[in-house]
């Protein structure tokens, strides 16, 4: 399972468990504080019923007197009350007076006159001068036809002479329970699916960081060039560190590997160089050392430009993107190209033509592509014979711009062609003359590469076609 998979299931699991377990107190707590918040309620009216109360039951009218009128009144009122999100239409109240002795003597729906409810916790605990209340089912077998009973005494004179209690079905409370329950569930629904949001956001986030360091690194393990990472907060730092590390040890490695490369090829001059100065130390013919000193001349010259282009290379390879990129068009960087060979190729005998070259523009840098044209062009006009022409055209499409070179002399052996682009790898060349250094083609893709493009060498029907292919700005 990928990482950002993880986070996202272990940060979902978190939430999750944590809104069960408040969705679980909250929701547990809505019907006592519910019910909690009705026996307040009931308190309070009980209270307030029996100081009206108290003067009909001293005077034995609780049954016909003000206080029984005015409850008997009570189911004809409409309220038309909307609490909330619910309709109130009628009081819910149910009223009981039992005496002193716990006997029921007033009952507002006249089912229990007489009955003794001294055993009842509201009239119980009452008459012993404590808080009386109970919860007691109507129908044993329902648990929704339990009513709520919450007592208060009725004195006079200081005295006690009975005890009065309200009743309100638990029903009546259950809307507002089923209510507060819905509009948390909901809300609880939501948060979960808020948080499942945000978690796949930061799960893409997180995996969106890793896939850019993971793609540098998989760059760097291919060997290819690649721009610092572009990830944020501590990923930011960390592919500036991994980017530092990599230019540490690639420059480590890189001038390992140049000093054995250059060790290698500076082994055949100097051997040359040691040998033509022992036999200068000899007596020999005027015209002889002439020609070794000749020789000496020739082979310095040869490791200098060896060494030359070795740097230019070198400093071309170990960038990584181009400095100042500069809008250029490709027939002007061809037609410097083709002029400074002109006279070369002239000595040889060649002619360079521009044939079909499209006009088109690339974003880059002009010396680099000039150079790179240059060596193209060179190693064109040392395989032309003489008499022959090298062709030049330039090929445009929307995403890139492809150069081409093409020669008209033997071809490249089936064997070099996979090695062209090696350092230090040339052929001899058709008129007889020295090798190239074999750093030209290689100078050539590492400028195709920091353009985004690519360079390629393969034969045709006759001669060799180079090509040097640009990304378009």
């Amino acid at each position: 399972m990928k990482i950002g998979w993880r986070v996202l299931l272990g940060y979902f699991v978190i939430v999750a468990i944590a809104a069960l377990l408040l969705g679980r107190v909250f929701l547990e707590q809505v019907k006592p504080a519910a019910r909690q918040t009705a026996e307040d309620t009931l308190a309070d009216t009980a209270n307030t019923l029996a100081e009206l109360a108290g003067d009909d039951l001293a005077s034995g009218h609780i049954n016909d007197g003000e206080f029984a009128r005015g409850i008997r009144a009570l189911p004809t009122r409409r309220l038309g009350a909307k609490i909330w999100n619910y309709r109130k239409e009628g009081v819910s109240y149910r009223v009981t007076i039992t005496d002193a002795r716990g006997i029921v003597v007033y009952d507002s729906e006249g089912r229990d006159l007489g009955r003794d409810n001294s055993r009842w916790n509201d009239v119980a605990r009452t008459l012993r001068g404590d808080y009386g209340a109970r919860s007691t089912r109507e129908n044993d077998a329902d648990d929704a036809s339990s009513v709520m009973w919450v007592a208060a005494p009725i004195r006079h004179d200081g005295k006690l002479i009975g005890v009065l209690s309200v009743g309100k079905p638990n029903s009546v409370l259950q809307p507002f329970i089923s209510g507060s329950r819905d509009v948390m569930l909901r809300w609880g629904l939501a948060l979960l699916g808020t948080a499942l949001l945000i978690g796949i956001a930061m799960a893409w986030w997180l995996s969106r960081q890793l896939r850019h360091l993971r793609r540098y690194a998989q760059a760097v393990s291919d060997g290819r060039p690649a721009p610092v990472p572009r990830a944020a907060a501590e990923f930011g730092e960390l592919g500036r560190a991994l980017d530092t590390m990599r230019g540490k040890l690639e420059g480590k490695q890189y001038v390992e590997e140049y000093v054995h490369t250059l060790t290698h090829e500076l082994k055949s001059p100097l051997a040359a160089i040691r040998g033509a100065a022992e036999l200068l130390d000899s007596n020999m013919p005027e015209e002889d050392r002439a020609r070794f000193i000749g020789h000496i001349r020739s082979q310095s010259e040869r490791m200098a430009e060896m060494v030359d282009e070795l740097l230019a290379l070198a400093a071309v390879e170990h960038r990584r993107a181009l400095e100042h990129p500069q809008p250029l068009s490709v027939q002007g960087v061809l037609d410097d190209a083709i002029a400074a060979l002109e006279p070369k190729a002239r000595q040889a005998g060649v002619v360079i033509e521009k044939r079909n070259a499209e006009d088109a523009q690339v974003i880059g840098d002009g010396f680099l592509l000039r150079q790179a044209l240059v060596n193209l062009l060179d190693n064109a006009v040392d395989f032309s014979p003489n008499g022959s022409h090298v062709e030049c055209r330039v090929d445009a499409t929307p995403d890139a711009v492809t150069i081409r070179v093409r020669d008209h002399g033997p071809g490249v052996p089936d064997y070099a062609l996979p090695r062209a682009f090696e350092r230090f790898y040339s052929l001899a060349r058709p008129d007889g003359r020295n090798r190239s250094h074999g750093l030209g083609l290689p100078f050539v893709a590492a400028v195709a590469a920091l353009h985004g493009g690519s360079a390629t060498l393969a034969n045709r029907d006759p001669g060799a076609e180079a090509t040097l292919s640009l990304k378009r700005g």
